[in-house]
């Protein structure tokens, strides 16, 4: 594929640490980027924010403010993250949809893709800059911006099963669905509004396990098992 957004979890980055970084598993995760970058395909990612909070940490303070907490986890993440991915060789760029002094460039559609066929990996951080809108909404609304190919969204998990698979042992797992389909029985692979907004701009999504050796270049490749989401 030419151009993709990779979507990763915060809590994917802190390996068994659960709280933080852990650098080893960001190094990893470099690597591997590194590896599809070279071949060519450009590479944007989003990164969450629930190693250090998440938008429900607290019930004490007001949602909004909660929200802007997470926004900077993402920032964080991403600052941290990229300079990993300059460690193992690749140039890099984060982007916010709101200032943050010298810290990160201010998002624009055509700066993003400008970067992008620099050979940059860029990272989208501070979600969509607004409570209330998860980093997969986010995810997702940067993904059209930038007219992605598709969706790598890396989990916990290896697809998306009609129920958890951590309850119901007998929980079926979708090598292929269809959006309407996730929407229709409102399977977690994204939040619902994330969920629509793939189905309104056609953007395909992949779901793999993070996981597995070398899933990200094989996801990719084609050659991890998974499921495909189709529009």
């Amino acid at each position: 594929m030419k151009r993709v957004l990779l979507k990763l979890s915060g809590e994917a980055l802190a390996g068994e640490k659960k709280t933080g970084f852990d650098e080893a598993t960001c190094i990893q995760v470099a690597n591997q980027v590194k590896v599809i970058v070279d071949k060519g395909t450009e590479v944007g990612i989003v990164i969450g924010g629930g190693n250090f909070w998440r938008g429900r940490t607290s019930e004490t303070i007001d949602r909004p403010k909660a929200d802007q907490i997470g926004m900077l986890a993402t920032i964080m993440n991403c600052i941290y993250v990229s300079e990993i991915f300059r460690y193992v060789g690749m140039d890099t760029e984060v982007m916010t949809p709101f200032q943050c002094g010298a810290f990160t460039t201010l998002f624009s559609k055509d700066a993003a893709i400008s970067s992008l066929k620099a050979g940059k990996v860029v990272f989208f951080a501070g979600g969509t800059g607004h409570p209330y809108f998860s980093t997969d909404t986010a995810t997702v609304l940067r993904a059209v911006e930038i007219e992605a190919e598709e969706i790598l969204l890396a989990k916990a998990i290896d697809g998306i099963y009609d129920s958890d698979p951590k309850v119901n042992p007998n929980a079926k797992k979708y090598d292929t669905i269809t959006i309407g389909e996730v929407i229709d029985q409102r399977l977690a692979a994204m939040d619902l509004s994330a969920s629509i907004m793939c189905m309104e701009n056609k953007m395909p999504m992949f779901v793999f396990p993070l996981n597995e050796e070398n899933a990200i270049v094989k996801a990719i490749d084609g050659t991890i098992s998974g499921t495909r989401v189709t529009v």
